[in-house]
């Protein structure tokens, strides 16, 4: 598998993905820097955590308008898969690549803490090779985590399967409505989500759970 992470201003999870990724696909990671207008060949593209741009105006909003995105948005329409976490989240709301938003936690504070996380769809590359219904561990740290959706739109990502992970067992960290976690496009090419797989991918973190959603879009490339 090939892939690309994409880097901004403020981007402090970069490192992280770039070597899950170099791990799980054995093989190295190309980098983008905003600035650009082309993108690499690859079969996925990463936008990654952290606070770009300082998180001014929005959490990913300024960078959501950065002069790569454009060739983003092709390359999703085009159906190359495409994931955002925490900030690449936001980024993807925020470039209309995803619905809804992500608001302010409800407590107003930054959380940074272990959450677990359900499985609820298999819709999607990213999660067709994981077991539904499936509780997991998962990391969380955001500031801006609050999933919120129109009531048409959320009805339309639940009756569509849309809705790839809720936070389960009672550790939603941010208020999100119907506990979401993480949301995918119409076409399931497209995954935002706030918890971070990549800090759970060896044993030196602590667990592999994370490693599954990776292990996942492989093998869908691999069919």
């Amino acid at each position: 598998m090939k892939s690309a992470v994409i880097l901004f201003p403020g981007s402090n999870r970069d490192r992280d993905m770039i070597k899950a990724l170099e791990q799980i696909s054995g093989q190295p990671v190309a980098t983008v820097w905003h600035t650009e207008t082309e993108l690499p060949e690859a079969d996925l593209y990463v936008l990654p955590g952290g606070f770009s741009y300082g998180d001014y105006l929005r959490s990913g909003a300024i960078a959501a308008r950065s002069h790569i995105m454009p060739a983003l948005k092709t390359a999703a329409d085009q159906g190359r898969h495409v994931l955002g976490v925490c900030n690449g989240f936001q980024m993807l709301t925020e470039a209309g690549l995803l619905p809804g938003a992500l608001m302010r936690n409800a407590s107003l504070h930054f959380v940074c803490k272990e959450v677990m996380l359900e499985t609820t769809s298999t819709n999607s590359a990213f999660t067709s090779h994981m077991e539904k219904g499936k509780v997991w561990r998962c990391p969380v740290a955001h500031h801006d985590g609050n999933y919120f959706a129109d009531a048409e739109t959320l009805k339309e990502l639940e009756d569509e399967g849309r809705v790839a992970f809720r936070y389960a067992d009672g550790t939603n960290p941010n208020g999100s409505i119907n506990n979401i976690a993480g949301i995918t496009s119409a076409k399931g090419n497209v995954l935002g989500m706030m918890p971070h797989p990549e800090n759970l991918i060896e044993d030196l973190h602590g667990g592999v759970e994370g490693r599954a959603l990776f292990e996942s879009v492989m093998q869908n490339l691999a069919a």
